[in-house]
C-alpha cells in the first residue's frame, strides 16, 4: 500500500535514521512500531531499490545524476499516507519546479497549490513540511508563509 502510494514519486525523505527510536518510528510518529517499519521499508525501496535504510552519514536520497530533490519531512509522508494523497512524476517536477522559483524571489516558506493539493515548505531546507488536500484546506488559516505559487 505505502509503496503503490509512492510509486513514480522521486522524493527523499527528510529524515535519516541513525539508530534505534529515531526515523520513521513511534515515538516521532504514533504509528504502531510494526507499522512504521513497514512503512518506512516501503519508502525505502520506492525511493532508492534497496529495501535497506540509509547509513549515517548517507546523502539524501536522490535519483542517480539529478540535483537533490525535494525531500518530504515524516509529518509530510504521514499526511500524504493517512490522506491518500500521491502525485505523478510530472507533477512532482511542476512543485519542484515551484520550489525553485520562490527560492529565486528569496521565500522562506511557500505555499504551493497543486490542483486540488496544497504543500508548505521550508524553502531553505528544500523540505515539504505538510501536505494537505482540499478538504482539510477548507476554512484553514495558513500562517508563517512569505509567498504562494499556483500551478
Amino acid at each position: 500500500m505505502a509503496f503503490e502510494m509512492l510509486k513514480g514519486m522521486n522524493v527523499a525523505p527528510a529524515v535519516a535514521p541513525s539508530g534505534p527510536g529515531s526515523g520513521l518510528g513511534a515515538a516521532k510518529t504514533g504509528l504502531d512500531p510494526g507499522a512504521a517499519a513497514e512503512f518506512k521499508g516501503a519508502l525505502d525501496q520506492a525511493v532508492n531499490g534497496s529495501g535497506r535504510a540509509p547509513a549515517t552519514g548517507d546523502r539524501p536520497l536522490e535519483t542517480a545524476g539529478a540535483s537533490p530533490n525535494l525531500k518530504f519531512s515524516t509529518h509530510a509522508i504521514e499526511r500524504m499516507r493517512s490522506r491518500g494523497i500521491s502525485f505523478e512524476p510530472q507533477t512532482m517536477k511542476s512543485i519542484e519546479g515551484a520550489v525553485r522559483k520562490a527560492a529565486a524571489k528569496g521565500s522562506k516558506d511557500t505555499l504551493v497549490l497543486a490542483g486540488d493539493n496544497a504543500l508548505i515548505v521550508s524553502v531553505k531546507n528544500n523540505t515539504v513540511v505538510t501536505v494537505m488536500d482540499r478538504a482539510a484546506m477548507k476554512e484553514n488559516v495558513f500562517t508563517n508563509i512569505d509567498s504562494t505559487v499556483v500551478l
